[in-house]
């Protein structure tokens, strides 16, 4: 068993308390993990505090060579994070599992450090020199889920200390040591104080909450449920933090009559199974037209049952179990109520601990459980439309909307179809298909602010306008 630390100011810290980190796949103890109280985050904002000004101040170009070094650091130590990934997490190292992840997580990485916000020049005449210059905002507190903790824990830090601020991140209490390895290591090639870590199990001390109201925290990224980020929402306001949040979804997919079910029924799976559904961007229902649902449902079918299900430290695991019992809880719920009502093609029963086979459904429609709620998990209600008009109105019918994707042979009117799906990224014939140099948010519930590429990177600076 792993005996963890956190990094502050450049040190390795410990606290009075610990609280356990359980492997999915077996329920075994991994670690025992600091559980910090609001004296520990407090000290690790004030590091952070304290090394802003002069990380602020390093010149950009060197900034830009120490966040390149982060993608070698990540790669160095590859698979050893994603050891701790699959223990802490329970995906399998293999497939779109642990290694996959930190493959990500070091590319995005790489990408990031290579970004910049040139001073743009708004006015230069015999009147003057007017500039817009982008500033760094302080103190930066990042919040990570548990789903891909190491990935999303380099999508918040990277572009904070690319632009000059510092950080404090707080992990899942479900998965946090992953991204406590990632920040001692990071340590080694960042000033001391530029990037601290805190852990906590969210129960005698919320951690996040008091993040969230941190009179030195300047901006808060938070990835998580929508009931979480609205929280964040309200105990910001009083310091009036720069928030970015990237919240649930319930991404519906269209299939239109004119696909290959043979064909897109490989993307249609992974669209929405990978991580075992635990994706926020996922495929989360799915709407095929009357002339090949039933086509359809037997591809999918066919493809999901042959994907190994198993501890996803056994090499030939493919998928893994539900991360946490809440979460599982939650999840069977949602697919006992779907088999009152709807037709099971595959799956649908628990498997031993927190182990759920691909669940594939159909006969449901909008007002079922399973096809409303964000069921973040292996389950795919499938719903039977005639009218795409329907369909189209059924998909934006819900207050998240996160992401979306149409399935045809014609991209011109898939193309159409999707520029009025309302949800901030919508893919042709894929789905979830993100990458570093695409803005990637959410509309309505799902979220503010962007991820990723320029855009992503302006929301972590002030602008400053300079007339001379």
């Amino acid at each position: 068993m792993l005996d963890k630390t956190l990094t502050i100011g450049g040190e390795q810290t410990a606290t009075a308390g610990t609280f356990a980190v359980h492997n999915p796949s077996t329920g075994a103890v991994v670690a025992q993990v600091p559980n910090a109280t609001e004296d520990t985050l407090n000290a690790a904002v004030a590091a952070a505090k304290a090394a802003f000004p002069a990380w602020a101040a390093t010149p950009d170009g060197e900034r830009q060579e120490i966040c390149r070094k982060i993608a070698g650091v990540i790669g160095a130590h590859a698979e050893e994070l994603a050891t701790l990934l699959t223990q802490e997490q329970g995906k399998p190292l293999n497939g779109l599992g642990s290694r996959w992840e930190v493959g990500g997580a070091q590319g995005w990485a790489g990408y990031t450090a290579e970004l910049s916000l040139p001073v743009k020049v708004l006015q230069d005449d015999d009147n003057g020199l007017v500039t817009l210059e982008r500033r760094p905002l302080g103190v930066v507190g990042s919040i990570t889920p548990w789903n891909f903790p190491l990935m999303i824990a380099i999508w918040h830090v990277v572009p904070a200390l690319r632009t000059g601020n510092t950080v404090v991140i707080k992990p899942s209490p479900n998965t946090p040591l992953a991204t406590l390895k990632l920040v001692e290591l990071l340590n080694e090639i960042l000033p001391a104080g530029v990037l601290n870590i805190v852990t906590g199990d969210d129960k005698a001390v919320n951690l996040g909450a008091l993040m969230s109201a941190h009179p030195d925290i300047r901006k808060i990224i938070f990835t998580g449920s929508c009931a979480t980020g609205q929280k964040v929402m309200q105990s910001a306001a009083p310091t009036m933090k720069r928030l970015t949040l990237e919240m649930g979804g319930n991404d519906a997919g269209i299939v239109l009559p004119d696909a290959d079910p043979q064909a897109i029924a490989e993307g249609l799976f992974w669209g929405a199974f990978i991580n075992n559904g635990q994706t926020c961007a996922a495929m989360k229902r799915l709407y095929v037209h009357d002339s090949i649902h039933d086509a359809v449902c037997d591809a999918l079918v066919a493809y999901a049952r042959n994907i190994p299900v198993g501890d996803g430290m056994d090499e030939g695991s493919i998928l893994g179990p539900v991360q946490n019992q809440m979460q599982f809880d939650k999840f069977k719920r949602l697919v006992d109520s779907a088999k009152v009502n709807g037709q099971v093609l595959l799956g649908g029963e628990a498997g031993e601990g927190l182990f759920f086979p691909p669940t594939i459904i159909a006969g449901l429609k909008n007002g079922d459980p399973l096809v409303d709620e964000e069921q973040f998990g292996p389950a795919l209600p499938i719903i039977r439309y005639t009218d795409v008009e329907q369909a189209l109105a059924d998909a934006n019918a819900l207050e998240t909307g996160l992401g979306g994707s149409i399935w045809s042979r014609d991209i011109a009117a898939a193309r159409a179809l999707a520029a009025r799906m309302e949800c901030g990224s919508v893919w042709i014939n894929k789905h979830g298909a993100i990458q570093p140099n695409a803005p990637f948010g959410g509309r309505k519930q799902s979220g503010m602010g962007v991820e990723f590429g320029e855009e992503g990177l302006l929301e972590y600076t002030d602008i400053q306008v300079v007339f001379s």
